[in-house]
């Protein structure tokens, strides 16, 4: 029997496919915020309708540049009273038949087809700066979610934490009651707090698994997603002056880019009004042979601007600019007011974070030392339930507010703007 080897380059590529899937799944078992808003962006139901806007209106640009078709125009007289043909002839000979022949085609000599395209060119920007605005919104919401995926797990594994402290000192109670080194009614007051976390740990678990279906949907992922709880979620430090990110809102927020982008194409339209409120002519050739007499002649039409010269479409593109104005006006100091009350939110969640963090670990030390003292007989049961709640309602607000710290984090990027550029 003969052994043939691999080739270590076929050994190694099979190793790579192999291991390559599961580094895959594993990966997206625990996402971090930044991949669940780049696999929101590019998976997200809500976005890929959103996406074909574009195409539209790009759609709209070639119809603009298209010119108007020629017309071919035929009229034929036949004579119909026999004692009036040729002589010689019949009623169907070209001598007893009259024949019009006219080739025609309008021509926008006002500059109509350059404002059309101008138009349908704004239109598409406005239309991607819309499309961003829409991304902007599923990512803050896509962000938003998966803080609540983290906050729901983190609020699970206290919960889990919490009746695993009890528990096991459940099971002590038990050995000490035989003992005859406690009463009763401490056992139950012991179990009644275990109980009490047992109804908690079950809401808890639930409300989890609610949260990772909602992230799901926002992904445009049916299969399980966990995300990564040790991500520090804020990656983009949010130091600047109020000016500067004030700065940064008015030029990089994609409503305020659609704003902008809406007024310019009422400008545009305005010019595309005015130029059809001119005439277009229609000319051409006629060739027109009249019983056999071969005629060649020059056709020629306009409109004679008497009464309709497109007033009301004029006067509307002029209300429509104002309009617009108006909107990025009052765009404009929505902006200023969300950036103004984000930034301040996140300042002072972030000075609260920090303060929570120096309280935890006295609360996990006075936890530690209460428990040893109670278990030793230095302290009575009530001071080691109150120490047990002060490290449990502790570490819940610090949670808390971690997570008003990282959702106003979340919301600063997103009404700056910034939140795309994750």
């Amino acid at each position: 029997m003969v052994i043939r080897k691999r080739p270590v380059i076929q050994i190694l590529l099979i190793m790579v496919c192999s291991i390559g899937p599961a580094a895959a799944l594993q990966a997206q078992d625990k996402l971090t915020l930044q991949q669940a808003l780049h696999t929101a962006r590019s998976n997200n139901p809500f976005l890929k309708p959103e996406r074909l806007n574009t195409s539209l209106a790009q759609s709209d640009l070639v119809t603009a540049g298209l010119r108007p078709n020629p017309v071919l125009n035929n009229q034929t007289l036949q004579l119909m009273q026999d004692q009036y043909f040729a002589e010689g002839t019949k009623a169907l000979h070209p001598k007893n038949r009259q024949v019009w022949w006219q080739l025609t085609k309008q021509f926008q000599l006002s500059g109509q087809r350059r404002y059309k395209m101008e138009v349908a060119q704004r239109n598409i920007t406005l239309t991607e700066k819309n499309y961003s605005n829409a991304e902007r919104n599923v990512l803050f919401a896509a962000g938003n979610k998966w803080l609540d995926v983290w906050y729901n797990k983190v609020n699970l594994n206290l919960v889990q934490d919490a009746k695993a402290n009890i528990d096991s000192l459940v099971r002590t109670q038990e050995v000490r009651l035989k003992n005859q080194v406690i009463s009763t009614t401490e056992l139950a007051r012991t179990q009644l707090l275990s109980e009490q976390y047992q109804l908690q740990l079950n809401n808890a678990r639930q409300n989890y698994k609610n949260e990772i279906r909602n992230l799901q949907l926002l992904l445009g992922n049916a299969d399980s997603v966990g995300i990564d709880v040790n991500d520090p979620v804020i990656s983009l430090e949010l130091v600047q002056e109020m000016d500067s990110l004030m700065h940064v809102s008015f030029n990089q927020r994609p409503d305020m880019q659609a704003a902008r982008s809406s007024v310019e194409m009422a400008e545009s339209n305005i010019k595309l009004q005015r130029s059809l409120s001119r005439p277009v002519p229609e000319l051409g050739v006629v060739y027109n042979p009249q019983n056999t007499v071969r005629y060649m002649g020059f056709f020629g039409t306009i409109d004679l601007p008497l009464f309709s010269r497109n007033q009301g479409e004029i006067r509307k593109s002029k209300v429509t600019l104002q309009q617009s104005r108006e909107t990025l006006s009052a765009l404009q100091q929505q902006v200023q007011t969300e950036v103004q009350t984000a930034y301040g939110s996140y300042q002072l969640n972030r000075q609260t974070v920090e303060k929570y963090r120096e309280i935890l670990s006295k609360a996990e030390q006075v936890l530690q030392s209460v428990r040893y003292a109670y278990v030793k007989g230095g302290t009575t049961i009530i001071d080691f339930l109150d120490a047990q709640r002060t490290w449990f309602d502790t570490r819940k607000m610090y949670y808390d507010a971690l997570y008003s710290y990282r959702k106003s984090y979340i919301e600063l990027l997103f009404v700056t703007g910034l939140i795309n550029q994750l």
